[in-house]
């Protein structure tokens, strides 16, 4: 079937002319479209062109013939009227010249970092108009106790704080194990094996536990709170929650920070009670420690101050991702690229914030809680 729609060339030297016959098309020039270039070259020279036989030409076609031709057009051709518009319309293509992306200046390195601080201009005022909003909503509440969303707030609790305890748990466990292996190989050197109570308390329960529960809880539940306010922009849920005028602060935005708020303090308690019984577990096996000795020492070795410093970390980790996942998420435009871009955004930035604000924490108790 293929060989009668292409029928090929036929080249008559004495004369000068060249027939085409049969599909000059991509579909049917792919397989053999090597062996057409030779015919074509070997026809070169010739001055009567003959194309009137061609069934179809498209615009691959077009441009081999053009090529053949070397950008212009011969002596003679015959061609019905299709035919040509489809060639001029390549030869125009081939005409215009490729325009080079300018180098990069130091212009353009001033306007990418004028831009990137307006965005962050722009995501600042926008983050600080969802807080203002939610402070709003919370003197509404203040007014009117039974408006309060407590269902929505008890489902996100649910989804955010019991259904991650499982993966928390898994990695505070092994990172317990892990920290505690390590740190057991290098106290054994000094013969300081009972210092290793010391180094898991105060760093899990310090550090290490509310860290560890954000960077996850940002990954898992702020992701989760973006996807699901980028999909409702992208059905117009959001905008028909408005027609039927309720707001979205209230209803979609407020649960989502109470319940983050109240479960991440909870979510560092068992993480890092978690991660200790996997500290001792590793301790008891590497340097015989036994876990009443382990749990006798741990409160004169970590204050009780470095306890609620990790939940007050908590708590403010939750209020940021919560607050964080839903900007992003409101950002969303009705579009499924926006709704991947912003839903890394929001994990990426969660994260950064969280190291940062840590840090401040580090800076602002330094001394409280560190055993002299």
């Amino acid at each position: 079937m293929a060989a009668g729609i292409d029928r090929g060339i036929v080249i008559d030297r004495a004369a000068g002319t060249v027939c085409l016959a049969g599909e000059w098309t991509l579909r049917a020039l792919a397989a053999r479209v090597a062996a057409r270039r030779r015919e074509l070259a070997a026809a070169q020279g010739c001055a009567h062109w003959s194309l009137s036989a061609i069934d179809r030409l498209d615009s691959f076609g077009a441009l081999l013939l053009w090529r053949a031709w070397g950008g212009r057009w011969p002596a003679q051709v015959e061609l019905s009227d299709a035919h040509r518009a489809t060639i001029e319309r390549v030869a125009r293509a081939a005409a215009r010249p490729l325009v080079l992306a300018p180098s990069f200046t130091a212009a353009d390195a001033v306007a990418m970092l004028g831009a990137a601080i307006l965005g962050l201009g722009v995501h600042l005022r926008d983050f600080v108009a969802l807080l203002g909003q939610l402070l709003l909503d919370l003197l509404h509440l203040a007014r009117h106790p039974r408006e309060w969303p407590m269902l929505e707030i008890s489902a996100n609790f649910h989804k955010v704080a019991v259904k991650a305890m499982a993966v928390t748990a898994l990695v505070g466990f092994l990172i317990g194990v892990v920290l505690s292996y390590l740190s057991a190989l290098q106290l054994k050197m000094f013969g300081a094996d009972t210092f290793i109570v010391n180094i898991l308390g105060l760093g899990i329960i310090r550090e290490l536990g509310p860290v560890l529960v954000s960077v996850l809880v940002a990954g898992r539940s702020g992701s989760a709170m973006t996807a699901q306010l980028g999909v409702m922009r992208v059905t117009e849920e959001i905008d028909a929650l408005a027609a039927m005028g309720i707001s979205r602060s209230l209803r979609l935005v407020l649960p989502k920070v109470i319940a983050l708020t109240l479960a991440m303090p909870l979510l560092v308690l068992w993480t890092s009670a978690v991660a200790l019984l996997g500290g001792w577990l590793s301790a008891w096996i590497e340097l015989d420690l036994s876990f009443r000795y382990f749990i006798d020492a741990l409160p004169d070795a970590v204050p009780v101050a470095n306890l609620f410093i990790g939940l007050s970390k908590g708590a403010v980790f939750g209020l940021l991702i919560a607050l964080i996942a839903c900007h992003f998420g409101l950002r969303v435009r009705p579009n499924t690229e926006s709704l991947s871009t912003n839903t890394t955004a929001s994990v990426v930035s969660a994260i950064t914030v969280v190291i940062l604000v840590d840090a401040i924490f580090a800076i602002a108790t330094r001394s409280i809680g560190i055993p002299g």
